[in-house]
């Protein structure tokens, strides 16, 4: 058993590590991260707000990544564009696979970047499972809007060195390119220690190219997206390198009376500065539509 606080679920066939924090009562609420990120990503401090609210908060490592099952070598030889090793569908069902672990019937759902996709997912094929959505820095799998700047694209495909020292300066570099530019002087030092925190956790690259390729073939979600009726919140940051924010503006004129929130200031990550802002329209949405 990992030396941090959580446990391993059975979800969909698939071992995954989770928390369950916040309020043990409250309304379940639960985070899934993006590419080869893990549950860290979402910080102690927001989890932590997120649980004072009122809500119980349900944070994992999709499989593949952190503390999750990994795939097998076979697998992984065999995985292509054409023959992937598991689809964004499959991450959705491993999410519902983990609501099912813990007797939890519905809960707001919340995703970011490839969570995201993730999240949409749930809620276009499992409904019933989904009290509200809130997709942030994501988009709708039109391959004609959410586009990275070439920049951001070179670094995420470079691979990752695995000397500890120069993978953390890779990632820390990675955060920097596609992370918020107005706060990156004050980012600087928590992007250094997440990326430490990320290797020293879990450091497994072959998982991040396995989840890159069920991105690169995933299907365009506009038309089932438009068939939604969950209550949606859409948060996007105009600084956002990685998935441009026009997939954020799509992905809201897509769903149905969601609500759209735009940073001026958000980059591809979760400044520090505007947790306040992203938590309140993250409980705003959960608590409104009841």
């Amino acid at each position: 058993m990992p030396e941090e606080t959580g446990d391993y679920a059975i979800a969909n066939g698939i071992r995954l590590w989770y928390r369950d924090e916040g309020d043990p009562d409250g309304e379940p609420l639960v985070l899934i991260m993006g590419l080869n990120s893990q549950l860290i990503l979402w910080p102690e401090e927001f989890v932590t707000a997120l649980g004072e609210r009122g809500f119980r908060v349900i944070r994992f490592d999709n499989r593949d990544c952190g503390l999750s099952e990994k795939i097998d070598m076979r697998a992984q030889e065999e995985a292509t564009l054409a023959r992937p090793a598991y689809l964004l569908t499959d991450l959705a069902a491993d999410t519902v696979g983990l609501l099912d672990h813990l007797e939890v019937q519905s809960a707001h759902v919340v995703g970011a970047s490839m969570g995201g996709m993730v999240a949409q997912l749930v809620a276009i094929h499992h409904a019933e499972r989904v009290r509200t959505l809130c997709s942030i820095m994501s988009t709708t799998g039109n391959r004609l809007v959410g586009g990275p700047s070439a920049e951001a694209a070179l670094a995420l495909l470079e691979p990752t060195p695995p000397d500890r020292d120069d993978a953390i300066e890779h990632i820390a570099n990675i955060y920097r390119i596609i992370g918020s530019k107005t706060h990156a002087e004050t980012e600087r030092e928590r992007r250094l220690q997440l990326a430490a925190a990320s290797y020293d956790r879990s450091f497994h690259p072959a998982g991040a190219r396995r989840q890159f390729t069920a991105i690169s073939v995933a299907a365009n979600r506009t038309a089932d997206l438009r068939e939604l009726s969950v209550p949606t919140q859409v948060i996007h940051g105009a600084e956002d390198t990685l998935i441009n924010v026009t997939g954020g503006r799509a992905t809201h004129d897509a769903i149905p009376d969601s609500t759209y929130l735009e940073l001026p200031d958000m980059g591809h990550d979760l400044p520090e500065p505007l947790w306040p802002r992203l938590i309140q329209a993250i409980a705003d949405n959960a608590t409104t539509n009841r």
